[in-house]
């Protein structure tokens, strides 16, 4: 059902990716805009994201619950900022990294070293970031039973379980956060009320199973990581970056499909005593074919450039999506006079 003023009711679905998470942001950035301008008739009733889009997803549900839209933007390219390279060093490191694992995924292996030899000043640092941007403390101030959902995806280490960490079952903390992005050849597992967490990108990437109880009219899945490819990938770095896609796709389309099999059986006057109703997926997709390598770059041209293609390809998806419906205003209109 449409929201009281007749608005579109949305649920955006936010993949990770690590820097190309960026898309992300940039993504939000203008639909929050656009929203906040009444350009665009739609409400958002939910927000879900693993990883870095767990982070985008967070800014983004937390300017909706301040009704600040200055503040979206500010959040927005703030954080990604922040995340950039800026020292010397710090840009000396991302090149030699980035370097490496090309380097290593040339040869058909990859750089690995166990987290517990690695520092904990970039997790340290890390969550000071997140707490620099939002204050979490204040959230349940801020949070109303009609409040939009906020679902983050994380994987439990030990049991093999996902987890979705839902703002309508749990206070929200920046160790959920932590727990969707915690990459494991980077940081240490996350603890959350005792148990131990991995980046969520090796569970739902992102949630999607739960936003149809919101009673959205469409869900939006903001897509990272291609789908398809043109060609067969042959050099090992090609058959590399394939297989991340995949991997990190897999779940996202095992639950789209069971959401459209759920609007079949809607359809078809199975569920009628149930709440459920059927949803538009629709998709906001980065077609930029990158390498799994730049997923670590820092570089804030990189970065600066997503978040602008990012901005770029929301604009051409809310100018079609207004095609759309004006076309089937027209349709209608011939229909009803003639």
């Amino acid at each position: 059902m449409a929201s009281k003023n007749g608005s579109t009711r949305v649920a955006i679905a936010c993949q990770g990716g690590g820097s190309h998470t960026a898309f992300t942001a940039g993504v939000l950035k203008k639909l929050l805009k656009e929203k906040a301008e009444g350009n665009h008739n739609f409400e958002i009733v939910a927000l879900s994201g693993t990883s870095g889009g767990a982070i985008c997803a967070l800014l983004a549900w937390y300017v909706l619950l301040t009704y600040d839209i200055d503040k979206a933007l500010s959040l927005l390219d703030s954080f990604w900022r922040a995340n950039s390279t800026h020292a010397p060093w710090d840009k000396f490191l991302n090149t030699c990294l980035l370097q490496a694992t090309r380097f290593f995924a040339n040869i058909g292996g990859v750089p690995l070293v166990s987290p517990k030899y690695l520092p904990t000043r970039g997790l340290d640092q890390f969550r000071g970031m997140l707490e620099e941007h939002v204050d979490f403390d204040g959230l349940d101030k801020l949070v109303m039973s009609d409040s939009p959902l906020l679902l983050l995806g994380a994987a439990d280490v030990l049991s093999g379980e996902f987890k979705a960490f839902s703002s309508r079952r749990d206070k929200i903390t920046v160790d959920m956060i932590l727990a969707s992005a915690a990459i494991p050849t980077l940081f240490k597992a996350a603890h959350v009320d005792g148990h131990l967490y991995w980046d969520g990108l090796f569970s739902q990437n992102p949630p999607v199973r739960e936003l149809p109880d919101e009673r959205p009219d469409e869900i939006w899945v903001i897509a990272i990581n291609p789908q398809t490819r043109k060609t067969e990938p042959r050099s090992v770095p090609e058959i590399t970056d394939r297989r991340n896609e995949m991997a990190r796709n897999l779940s996202l389309y095992q639950e789209v499909q069971f959401i459209e099999k759920m609007n079949g059986w809607v359809e078809e006057g199975a569920l009628a005593r149930t709440k459920h109703k059927p949803v538009q997926i629709k998709w906001i997709k980065m077609l930029r074919e990158l390498d799994v390598e730049s997923k670590l770059d820092r570089d804030p041209a990189f970065i600066q450039g997503m978040m602008a293609y990012g901005e770029e390809q929301a604009e051409a998806f809310l100018n079609q999506r207004a095609e759309v419906s004006e076309e089937g205003q027209e349709d209608y209109r011939r229909a009803a006079y003639g």
